[in-house]
């Protein structure tokens, strides 16, 4: 075997096949180049915001609305779905449906679920309405053709968000994660509910994953109405400017609302904004309940500072025998202690995965919608959150958490302390990959 001195300052000698040849050390270094430029296209700047404001957080409710590219609406309802109930209520609002229906997902897989709500949604086209529907090229890879023959043979506009081509390269990390449901422009659904069978009926041993979404009438729904149309217009979609889109929404309720979705080129996402924000106009309590809990340093230091200040700062997520990404939990498991030693509770959901992705602050405000609390959904991903200024919604919030609570486990400082060097090793690790998970 021919052996080459590497170096001529220290006696280092490889193996003549050991060392790559020119084509493969440039064909490494293009690819690194080209991750490296992907990462600059997606890359956001820090959310840094360390002032506590005066007042209580509807004092700043338009400040709230405005700094996350919204305006603050009145004269909403909300109306708050909760587990499997959301199939039946979309098919009915659906059935009901005069103009047009718009729908956009991240998970749709086959099965009783995907064909719910594709036969809804076949039978709105076959009565002549328009009929758009947006879904991620990713998380619906398992939609299957046959259900989407079925929805464009019935007249539906069915369009892939980024699929996997070359002018998407720089861009295919980028998931559209956000589950929206707009009817005649007069009625929105915000939420977390994916459609796969798991969010609509126990399986074997698991029983039917633990979600929560609103259902908005009032102005608010233009607001939402305007989040479907900018992931279409990217879809290489044509515009939609009929007046039914977007018709007269009179005033139908009491809550003020507002919503935050746009990811501003090298700025920070509205939906980071807005829970940082949130959390920092907190005073009396923040409530947090959402399936993949893993903040960055920003975010963990502004809930410690919250807790520190005397807020009660409860956080619910699911256990790791409940998760469906064991990555993501081990990942945040990283900042459990310095939370803790704050004074934050976190609790962990134990009988299946908890996805809901809610956030409450001082029974005054709300935030629901799809954003999860982790720099794939603050920094990448394409997300909608819906803020609601209203106590009576708020308390039915914090109800559904104080219920879920009795399927927790509390983690305790003390204990937790008590983690082996390879837990905390592990942890670290999976950290280091926080923004992708």
């Amino acid at each position: 075997m021919l052996w080459v001195r590497v170096t001529s300052s220290m006696n280092l000698y490889l193996p003549l096949a050991a060392m790559p040849s020119m084509p493969v050390f440039w064909l490494a270094l293009t690819v690194c180049l080209l991750l490296f430029v992907i990462w600059l296209l997606t890359r956001h700047q820090k959310c840094n915001f360390s002032g506590e404001p005066e007042g209580g957080i509807t004092d700043h409710a338009r400040s709230l609305a405005g700094l996350t590219h919204g305006a603050l609406t009145e004269g909403n309802s909300v109306e708050l779905i909760q587990g499997p109930a959301f199939f039946e209520r979309i098919r009915e609002d659906i059935s009901q449906a005069k103009r047009s229906v718009h729908f956009e997902t991240f998970l749709w897989e086959k099965g009783k679920a995907a064909d719910l709500v594709a036969d809804a949604l076949c039978e709105a086209a076959s009565r002549g309405l328009r009929v758009r529907i947006l879904f991620d090229a990713r998380g619906s890879s398992q939609l299957g053709s046959d259900i989407k023959d079925r929805l464009r043979k019935a007249g539906c506009e069915l369009h892939a968000f980024h699929r996997w081509k070359l002018m998407n390269l720089g861009r295919f990390n980028i998931r559209d994660h956000r589950k929206i449901l707009v009817i005649d422009g007069r009625i929105a659904y915000a939420g977390g509910h994916c459609i796969t069978d798991r969010w609509l009926e126990d399986k074997q041993d698991v029983p039917v994953f633990r979600d929560v979404t609103a259902r908005f009438t009032g102005p608010v729904v233009h607001s939402i109405q305007a989040v479907f149309g900018e992931n279409w217009m990217e879809s290489d979609c044509d515009l939609f400017v009929e007046e039914e889109a977007f018709p007269a929404c009179e005033a139908n309720g009491t809550s003020m609302a507002h919503v935050a979705y746009l990811r501003p080129d090298g700025c920070p996402s509205s939906v980071q904004v807005l829970h940082y924000l949130a959390i920092s106009m907190a005073k009396t309590s923040i409530r947090i309940q959402n399936p993949y809990f893993l903040p960055d340093l920003s975010g963990a230091e502004a809930l410690a500072r919250a807790a520190r200040r005397g807020v009660d700062v409860r956080i619910m997520t699911p256990s790791v025998n409940a998760t469906d990404s064991f990555f993501v939990t081990y990942a945040g498991h990283f900042l459990f202690q310095r939370l803790l030693e704050a004074g934050v509770r976190i609790l962990e959901y134990e009988p299946t995965l908890l996805h809901q992705k809610i956030i409450t602050v001082d029974k005054e405000w709300s935030g629901i919608g799809s954003c999860n609390f982790d720099d794939r959904s603050f920094k990448i991903n394409d997300e909608v959150m819906v803020g609601v200024f209203d106590p009576t919604v708020v308390a039915e919030l914090d109800e559904i958490f104080e219920k879920d609570a009795g399927d927790c486990v509390e983690i305790k400082l003390e204990e937790w302390k008590q983690r082996s060097v390879f837990t905390r090793l592990r942890e670290r690790v999976f950290y280091l990959f926080n923004e992708q998970f």
